[in-house]
């Protein structure tokens, strides 16, 4: 399995092969910066690939057969937006998972207990959604989701485990900061892109064509695309034979502290 340990392993290896052998024989000099930039891309594909599970294990996806998906909202609570996500998960019965910016909580507490009050599971996105969020150090980023961990558990009294990395980001310095602060890390297995496409139509079709028993799928309730494309989705997950549960049950996870 390509991992952040095996693969520095490996790396260590034809490092120290090619020093070695420099010693016998010539060894070009671009070799080195090759090596080097191989290394960079894999480590890259591990950061910003989150179903890679390249630095620990995150869920993404459920193993099953049964015609079952989750659904997922990220970047909230968002006066515009989130009571219209709402409304319609109300009306076709299926529950959600929201990861909400803890800096958005103020002024929307209410907003906030009401997702929690109707059946919905809270997961904890971050308290900044800082765009250098993934440069903090292992303990500034324990720090930002700890006061949205509290932020939460003032509003509501529950404190979320669930931890979804802004960006979908990861690094060594997050793992860290995951497996100190006991959080369990979520990802998805479908990204909708839904605060880029500019097409309703597009972006409905790239969803349903996504749905396949145990998806994870990964929405914003940040924006208008979201809210005009949603119920046409639900409607499709429905009539092909699928059930919308809680990605909690669906990924067998205990959701709160």
């Amino acid at each position: 399995m390509l991992t952040f340990k095996h693969t520095n392993i490996f790396f260590s290896v034809v490092l120290l092969t090619l020093l070695v052998s420099s010693r016998f024989m010539h060894v070009p000099l671009f070799v080195y910066p090759m090596v080097l930039f191989i290394y960079s891309l894999i480590v890259f594909y591990g950061c910003y690939y989150i179903a890679s599970d390249f630095f620990m294990k995150i869920h993404c996806k459920a193993v099953t057969g049964e015609k079952v998906i989750a659904i997922s909202f990220d970047d909230g609570p968002v006066k515009e937006h989130t009571p219209k996500v709402l409304e319609i998960l109300k009306q076709h019965n299926a529950p959600a998972a929201f990861f909400f910016i803890g800096n958005r909580v103020a002024g929307n507490e209410k907003l906030l207990q009401q997702v929690i009050d109707e059946g919905h599971l809270v997961g904890n996105h971050s308290y900044s959604h800082h765009t250098w969020f993934d440069l903090f150090s292992t303990s500034k980023v324990i720090a930002d989701m700890k006061l949205m961990d509290e932020t939460m558990k003032a509003v509501t009294g529950l404190k979320p485990r669930l931890f979804r990395p802004p960006y979908g980001v990861m690094n060594p310095n997050i793992k860290q900061a995951i497996v100190k602060g006991e959080y369990i890390p979520v990802g998805w297995s479908v990204r909708s892109f839904d605060t880029v496409e500019k097409d309703g139509n597009k972006l409905l079709q790239k969803m349903t064509a996504a749905i396949e028993p145990g998806a994870v799928f990964l929405f914003h309730d940040s924006g208008k695309q979201t809210i005009s494309i949603l119920p046409a989705f639900l409607k499709k997950v429905l009539e092909n034979g699928y059930q919308i549960v809680a990605l909690d049950k669906m990924l067998h996870l205990q959701p709160y502290a």
